[in-house]
């Protein structure tokens, strides 16, 4: 099916964009002594933290979530987190508290959508932000729900070398190791050959968010009944009649719950669409966001028990789904699930996630202190970068200076954004060559706004501007064209021009035009 562009939805996913290294960010400053740690620092664990940018640059893009001080017995700049921050963070460390239950019934009806009721606890932690985990989640929610969870070795036949299985509750899992790079393996825990058991079913939970749908508005709902899926498309789909036809039938077939073994089903089948169907939508319920990054989603479908490349079902029912290229990968979303860029029913960790978004994207004053303070940490930076025979900067650094607008989310382009790029670029080049050609002909005046970005060309005469490389028309066809914009009648600058030139000769004189 043909894709359209969905700009509330896209908004949606732009509007997160950096949000993830901050908090990554944050949580590493609280976790500091003092709360602060070396600008310095926090470079060298760029690529863990995610950062788009250099570290320097990415504190300064956001000061209302990061201050950056000194201290007196070192020149090197510290950063810190600002009380606005504090404050959001110790409001959802307690709302966190209320909601352990809450976590560990989504974690749970996680392992039972799976086909072995278990998951391995390396990829739960590559989900941990779509399900709201905390980070030390082994730590601070698995043991307070041992009729749930249990900790196992890898049940793979061959396991991996030095996987020993190690007691849960004696082993640091989650303690931070801010030395090691984000892809290297954890040798402080025995994460990597452990996996996540369900330990009892829950019969309570097993009721999918369809099924509680059809049993709130008053159906009586029985197993194997047809439900259909809500559906709403993007302004200006144009969906063809047999694929309508065809998402009729498929909406009329019976509903299997993603929680019961849809195993003897044949992967060819509309049936088996369905009940695939019914387990995607169950498993965007139970993120936060309503949303994830298809990458995340692809690495469950074998433990879910889906048929390869079963992420095309997203491209084939754009009235259920909808991906979203911006930031510079594939987000899907749960369309039901948002009106325009909103959450339709908001989680309490998104509100939390809401404010901090606000925080990035709000103007701070900018004050002579800040500037000073901004300078100092300029100048020390370069400084102890030049003592430590680091100040050469790479290529790839010497790009990722600043946060563009491109790198905002802007990087996706239709065929009509792109012409009109194209078509700006063109009348920006057309703009310099008219200043430089007219320059002796008219005063310009050139007044360059505060951030120094744009131009804005005054003309104090010559009200009419010549093209470049163009003289004033004087070809009949131009004369006439001119002759009927003025109301005279056709040819009469023609002849005009010529009854002048006849005058001027007459008296003798050789007059050149």
């Amino acid at each position: 099916m043909k894709w359209v562009k969905d700009r509330g939805l896209d908004h949606a996913v732009e509007k997160e964009k950096s949000l993830k290294p901050v908090i990554a960010l944050k949580n590493l400053l609280k976790i500091e002594p003092g709360g602060s740690m070396p600008v310095s620092s926090v470079a060298e664990l760029k690529d863990k933290l995610g950062l788009p940018t250099r570290a320097f640059n990415f504190i300064a893009y956001y000061p209302n979530v990061f201050e950056t001080h000194f201290f007196s017995h070192t020149p090197r700049p510290y950063v810190k987190l600002t009380p606005e921050v504090l404050r959001i963070d110790s409001e959802e460390n307690q709302a966190s508290e209320s909601l352990r239950h809450d976590i560990a019934d989504r974690l749970l009806k996680l392992l039972m959508l799976t086909r072995h009721k278990r998951l391995p606890l390396t990829l739960i932690d590559q989900l941990k932000w779509d399900l709201g985990l905390p980070n030390d989640y082994v730590r601070s929610i698995l043991p307070d729900f041992p009729d749930y969870f249990q900790i196992i070795p890898n049940p793979e036949p061959n396991p991996s070398p030095n996987s020993a299985f190690k007691p849960l509750w004696s082993d640091p899992f989650e303690k931070p190791n801010p030395k090691l790079n984000s892809t290297s393996p954890n040798p402080n825990s025995s994460l990597n050959s452990l996996w996540l058991d369900l330990v009892c079913w829950s019969d309570e939970l097993a009721v999918s968010v369809m099924e509680k749908k059809a049993m709130k508005e008053g159906k009586e709902y029985k197993k194997g009944m047809a439900l259909a899926f809500p559906l709403s498309f993007s302004r200006g789909y144009d969906i063809k009649k047999e694929v309508v036809k065809w998402v009729e039938n498929l909406q009329k077939l019976p509903y299997i719950s993603p929680y019961e073994d849809a195993s003897y089903l044949d992967s060819r089948s509309d049936q088996y669409e369905k009940w695939m169907l019914g387990v995607l939508h169950e498993l965007f319920h139970l993120f936060v966001a309503k949303k994830a990054e298809k990458q995340n989603v692809q690495s469950l479908g074998e433990h879910l028990g889906f048929r390869p490349r079963f992420t095309r079902a997203f491209a084939h029912h754009p009235g259920i789904f909808y991906a979203s290229n911006k930031i510079k990968t594939c987000t899907v979303i749960l369309r039901e699930a948002y009106k325009r860029d909103l959450l339709v029913e908001k989680h309490p960790l998104m509100g939390f996630r809401y404010q901090y978004i606000h925080l990035m994207h709000k103007k701070r004053e900018v004050t002579k202190e800040s500037l000073e303070t901004s300078k100092l940490v300029q100048d020390s930076e370069e400084k102890v970068n030049c003592e430590d025979g680091s100040g050469k900067i790479t290529e790839e650094e010497e790009g990722s200076d600043d946060i563009t607008e491109e790198e905002d989310g802007s990087d996706d382009f239709t065929e009509e954004e792109e012409e009109e790029c194209s078509d700006s670029d063109s009348m920006e080049d057309e703009e310099k060559n008219r200043i430089s050609f007219n320059g002796g002909l008219a005063h310009n005046e050139t007044r360059t706004s505060e951030k120094g970005k744009a131009k804005t060309t005054k003309r104090a005469s010559f009200g009419k501007r010549l093209e470049v490389g163009r003289p004033p028309p004087t070809d009949k066809g131009a004369s006439n064209k001119r002759s009927r914009r003025t109301g005279a009648p056709k040819g009469s600058a023609q002849r005009s021009n010529n009854a002048r030139r006849h005058v001027r000769s007459s008296d003798g004189k050789v007059t050149t035009f």
